[in-house]
């Protein structure tokens, strides 16, 4: 009897643990960043489609597939396209790049999108963008060592949350290194913007914003940015990068906020 009684409690137990659902693990990487572009209505099809290659080329380059097949665990990245307070749109959900292969896919990945939403839009709300985007690191299945959301744009705010409200919401969830880097198209006055108000990072870390003087320099900022992104290196607080593959010279600041 004694032993019956032993073995039904076993037998309960047994599928009571196997009832309890198994605690998802998240898969350890160095880097999950956020791609957030801009398809307001100052955006056209030629500017727009100078953006979307600008990032399946940058992914799709020697020197990113080599950054990331460098880092240890590699990369989670997601694509986002955005403009007014209610117009987010996830056209390539987080994608874990670790090699040129997976690089070369997540490129395939962006260029089998079309414009989120039409791209019939007027407002540009980048703050909206960085806030759609903030609950996504955690969501996902990724536990990033650090984490990234890249803004790039032509334009100010007129439209939806506050852009540093958002921003300075997003570096405080913590538990690891956070940053918002940016990429301005335009002149030195939405550069300026783009640095007081999206631009930021927690202790240790160094956001930057990218200048593209034209969409026609898009490319060569993109893959700069995403390379500084994969492999952050220290530098002065003001300088000027030239690449090989720009036609242009971009202008490079950076300032760490606190969160």
């Amino acid at each position: 009897m004694f032993n019956k009684k032993l073995a039904a409690l076993a037998v309960g137990l047994i599928g009571s643990i196997a009832a309890v659902p198994a605690q998802a693990i998240n898969t350890p990487v160095a880097l999950e960043l956020a791609l957030l572009v801009d398809i307001s209505g100052s955006v056209d099809d030629t500017e727009y489609a100078l953006q979307k290659s600008g990032y399946v080329n940058a992914f799709k380059n020697a020197a990113t597939k080599a950054g990331i097949a460098g880092v240890t665990g590699g990369i989670a990245v997601t694509y986002i396209e955005w403009s007014g307070a209610n117009q987010q749109y996830q056209l390539v959900d987080w994608a874990l790049l670790t090699d040129a292969a997976s690089s070369e896919a997540f490129a395939d990945d962006i260029a089998a999108t079309t414009r989120g939403g039409g791209g019939a839009f007027n407002l540009t709300a980048p703050g909206s963008a960085i806030n759609y985007a903030a609950p996504l690191f955690s969501s996902n299945s990724y536990a990033g060592g650090r984490w990234v959301i890249d803004v790039s744009g032509d334009g100010e705010q007129n439209d939806g949350a506050n852009t540093a409200a958002a921003r300075d919401a997003f570096l405080a969830i913590g538990g690891q290194p956070t940053s918002v880097n940016g990429l301005a198209i335009g002149g030195a006055g939405l550069v300026t913007w783009y640095e007081d108000n999206i631009m930021g990072g927690t202790a240790g870390t160094s956001p930057f914003v990218i200048q593209a003087a034209t969409f026609a320099d898009f490319e060569g900022a993109v893959l700069t940015k995403i390379g500084r992104e994969i492999n952050p290196t220290p530098e002065p607080g003001s300088l000027l990068l030239m690449g090989a593959a720009l036609a242009g010279v971009f202008g490079v600041r950076r300032r760490v906020k606190s969160a």
